[in-house]
């Protein structure tokens, strides 16, 4: 991972007083029929940067998506106008919500806050445009990008801005993204393993390819573990597979073991005869899987020998349940993983929206070593791609 310039250090060494800070949060919050806002953990999660440029004295700006508007047409459901309320609650002061600011019509100063109106209003966000980048530049002396969850975007608050500003740094919730990755897949201790899990292959084949060179053991789980068993030439019954991905998954286990590294498969699954929440559970052997059973989970064989591993690693990559946790039936893959990475000494990161559920449903979020909090984003970091954020603020630190 290449060097970027914090925020924090540029606070420390009073670079910051009196300057226009330019925040670019994540700030895209669910709400209700009403405009009630329903979960404010983004809210929350962006006030440390906020409170870092107040405390440093600058003037700050913070902006943010929501939703999906139309660029150019205005509509009150697509406001931060909810949002501007609940910040201002967070900080203990006020915050103005400034309507039309690309050409800086309005004041901010020192000590001030200001949340700008949903950046994807504006003309020309999505496709990075030129001139609303260079506008955006002129807006601030330093930009702070602090929204994880979009790094994996080139528009014109993620991007653009990174590339006019006079200063371009990482914040907080971003360098502690940028850190964690580094310490996961850049310098792992070893063993490094990776759990990716999901219903396709196909979704996350690149993913598979990529961490199939760097990792020690990839555990697979959920459909791509059907797809797996299939590929070692088991019998997977009615479960979800992908058959014509057969010569993928093979290449995947052929280049993990010309490494000496290891796709460990299934040794018995826990099955049943319909996909339902009160559907009768059979453990049954991985060679005795009947035509007409469906794979809902691993077996305790399979993971009793699975959380062996991950009580063993030095590093834990984790995107996916291995089974239908949200059925109490078929939970029990999932639940002895998560466990198994709470009590293990390794680094682990974990990131994905079905992931994140597992983490909370086990309760064992203080034992995760950091929880991304960027689908998309710690996808395709996964996948081997350099994030336009990451490159950016690389190219802009030296």
């Amino acid at each position: 991972m290449s060097a970027f310039i914090r925020f924090s250090d540029l606070c420390a060494q009073g670079r910051v007083k009196g300057q226009r800070v330019f925040i670019r949060a994540d700030l895209n919050v669910p709400q209700d029929e009403s405009g009630r806002i329903t979960e404010d953990t983004r809210i929350r999660a962006s006030v440390p940067a906020i409170r870092m440029a107040l405390d440093a004295g600058a003037a700050v700006m913070v902006t943010s998506h929501l939703g999906r508007p139309t660029e150019g047409e205005y509509d009150p459901k697509d406001s931060l106008q909810p949002v501007a309320v609940r910040l201002a609650e967070l900080l203990g002061q006020p915050v103005r919500l400034i309507g039309e600011w690309v050409d800086g019509d309005f004041s901010v100063a020192p000590g001030e806050v200001v949340l700008l109106e949903n950046c994807r209003l504006n003309v020309g966000e999505k496709k990075n445009k030129p001139e609303l980048a260079r506008k955006l530049g002129a807006l601030c002396d330093i930009f702070v990008h602090d929204a994880f969850g979009t790094a994996h975007r080139a528009e014109g608050t993620t991007y653009g801005i990174a590339e006019t500003a006079p200063v371009a740094c990482a914040g907080p919730l971003l360098a502690a993204e940028m850190d964690a990755i580094a310490k996961a897949l850049a310098n792992p201790k070893r063993p490094l393993v990776a759990i990716v899990a999901g219903s396709k292959v196909s979704t996350k084949l690149t993913i598979l390819q990529s961490l199939a060179s760097k990792v020690d053991q990839l555990i697979v789980g959920g459909g791509i573990a059907n797809t797996f068993m299939l590929a070692a030439g088991l019998k997977i019954g009615k479960s979800l597979a992908e058959p014509d991905l057969l010569d993928e998954a093979k290449a995947v286990i052929a280049a993990m073991k010309a490494r000496g590294a290891d796709v460990p498969i299934p040794s018995d699954v826990v099955v049943a005869k319909r996909f339902a929440a009160d559907a009768e559970a059979t453990v049954k052997a991985a060679s005795d899987v009947a035509d007409d059973d469906l794979i809902l989970d691993i077996g305790p064989q399979t993971a009793a020998r699975l959380a062996a591993m991950l009580k063993a690693a030095g590093t834990i990559v984790w995107n996916g349940p291995v089974g239908v946790f949200e059925f109490a039936a078929f939970e029990g893959g999932t639940k002895a993983i998560a466990q198994a990475i709470a009590e293990s000494s390794a680094f682990s990161i974990a990131g994905g929206g079905d992931t994140l559920a597992a983490i909370a449903k086990y309760g064992i979020d203080k034992d995760v070593g950091y929880i991304s909090t960027g689908g998309g984003a710690f996808l395709e970091v996964l996948e081997g791609k350099t994030l336009p954020a990451f490159e950016v603020l690389a190219r802009r630190a030296k």
